[in-house]
């Protein structure tokens, strides 16, 4: 019987895949099979992950870029395509937040948000694109997150971005489809990682918050992603395209 969530031959690229969601993400991939290059803005934080890889018997390179670059973009695509031989898989996840209310937030700030977690997006799936139409077909999988859905008074130009991604998801997924690509998007809820750590100082009373809405009663972990990367990498999900997935333990489905 065929197996459905096989990847072997394919080849990814993780974007902000050096931790958290990311390298959760990318140890789903690997673990099935696919050649995943890690892309960290710290390069021996993303050789570090993808050592991790390796040793756990995964094929993994690592690159670094910031993704805000269009010229660090292209270029990690096409080292990635010729280290890995092609180009199959690209997960956006690279993104940054700054906390702080709608009224103090500077405008190099706000392009600084938009650059990194939506420009970047975009440029990277347009790099990609003549790889996966050459190739007949491909995966796009962009992280976007419970604020692509409900505002958030902290964090208005991150809110801003996730809802752009959850627009270009399905832009992409409508444009691309008759080449094979599918274009889905991830929307993670409260997940246990070192941006949330910081969160968890700043507001304390949030986690409380998040566990009484939270129907899982807990944070979501890295771990938790290694399932939906693969379905959305994988033969699986062949006819799956411009959805929005929430992964959030029923936090959004909790009103």
């Amino acid at each position: 019987m065929t197996d459905l969530f096989d990847l072997t031959g394919r080849r990814a690229i993780v974007t902000g895949g050096s931790a958290g969601i990311g390298l959760g993400m990318a140890r789903g991939l690997a673990g099935k099979g696919a050649a995943v290059a890690i892309v960290g803005r710290d390069g021996a934080k993303a050789e570090a992950a993808a050592r991790t890889l390796r040793d756990s018997g995964g094929q993994a390179i690592a690159l670094s870029a910031d993704v805000a670059s269009e010229a660090d973009c292209a270029r990690i695509v096409a080292e990635a395509a010729e280290a890995l031989g092609g180009v199959d898989i690209l997960v956006n996840n690279a993104g940054t937040n700054v906390r702080k209310p709608p009224e103090d937030y500077t405008l190099d700030e706000w392009k600084s948000l938009i650059d990194t977690n939506l420009t970047s997006a975009f440029v990277l799936s347009q790099a990609v694109f003549p790889y996966m139409k050459e190739g007949g077909g491909g995966r796009i999988i962009n992280i976007g997150s419970m604020t692509s859905l409900f505002g958030a008074p902290f964090a208005a130009p991150y809110s801003a971005t996730k809802g752009g991604i959850l627009q270009l998801t399905k832009a992409l997924a409508a444009a691309w489809a008759k080449h094979g690509i599918c274009v889905n998007a991830v929307l993670p809820g409260w997940i246990d990682t070192t941006l949330t750590e910081q969160l968890r100082k700043d507001v304390p009373h949030i986690n409380d918050a998040v566990l009484a809405r939270t129907p899982a009663a807990r944070w979501g972990r890295p771990d938790d992603f290694e399932g939906i990367a693969v379905f959305l990498a994988s033969p699986a999900s062949a006819f799956v395209t411009g959805a929005a997935i929430p992964v959030d333990g029923g936090y959004s489905a909790n009103a």
